[in-house]
């Protein structure tokens, strides 16, 4: 098991937006959060990340207790071992894209990755845009260096929140290609997403409802390999 939370609930005000979630994520596993707006989706996939404690509950991380983890313990396996790819990009603004994607490998004291980080650029396109500044990329253009800076430390999981918001039907898929094919290289991709194209490409999609998290059913993909299986 690579990351498990047990019974989470988060209180903001007295109001419970999480109540009691358990969710088991593994290698190799693409898992999709849904749900109205203000759910709670996003403060999930924070709790998850290690960038937002619980009111109750624990969180297990590879069998450890990580809610119990000191905050430098969880800085250093949101650096390690976690990629996040948030709604808004949040590139600084006066770095180049190669330095934003390099910021990873800069708060971790790791080198020698400045040509991981332009292979990974130049795989989404991004070749001849090292130098720019994000005042200088289309919206498009920076969620594909927010993505790289993600990749850059070949992370275990991968958090990614809305990561096809505001994007045509061409980059969202060219940007779902690129995620739903790590879980095929072992990694495991967690996004909230309202995109059912998403949805339908995950393994597994779980729904927040009230507070309360709930297995949708079987996606196409999965739902066609276990047909295969049975036949």
């Amino acid at each position: 098991m690579l990351l498990e939370s047990v019974n989470i609930s988060k209180n903001y005000d007295g109001d419970a937006i999480l109540k009691d979630v358990c969710l088991r994520i593994e290698h190799g596993e693409s898992v999709a959060i849904t749900g109205v707006s203000g759910c709670g989706k996003s403060t999930l996939l924070s709790i998850l990340g290690l960038l937002l404690d619980p009111t109750k509950g624990e969180l297990l991380f590879r069998g450890e207790r990580a809610s119990g983890f000191s905050e430098d313990e969880k800085a250093h396996v949101r650096n390690s071992h976690f990629g996040f790819i948030f709604q808004n990009p949040q590139l600084i603004g006066s770095l180049s894209v190669l330095d934003n994607v390099l910021t990873p490998a800069f708060l971790g004291r790791k080198n020698n990755l400045q040509t991981r980080a332009e292979a990974i650029l130049g795989g989404l396109g991004l070749k001849s845009r090292l130098k720019h500044l994000p005042s200088q990329l289309s919206i498009g253009q920076k969620r594909r260096v927010a993505i790289s800076r993600a990749l850059l430390l070949d992370p275990v999981i991968i958090f990614a929140d809305e990561p096809t918001n505001d994007l045509d039907s061409e980059r969202a898929a060219r940007i779902g290609d690129l995620l739903f094919g790590l879980p095929l290289k072992g990694k495991a991709l967690v996004l909230v997403t309202h995109d059912p194209r998403l949805m339908q490409r995950a393994s597994r999609t779980v729904q927040i409802h009230e507070g309360i998290l709930r297995e949708l059913s079987v996606s196409a993909a999965a739902m066609s390999a276990l047909e295969r299986e049975e036949y």
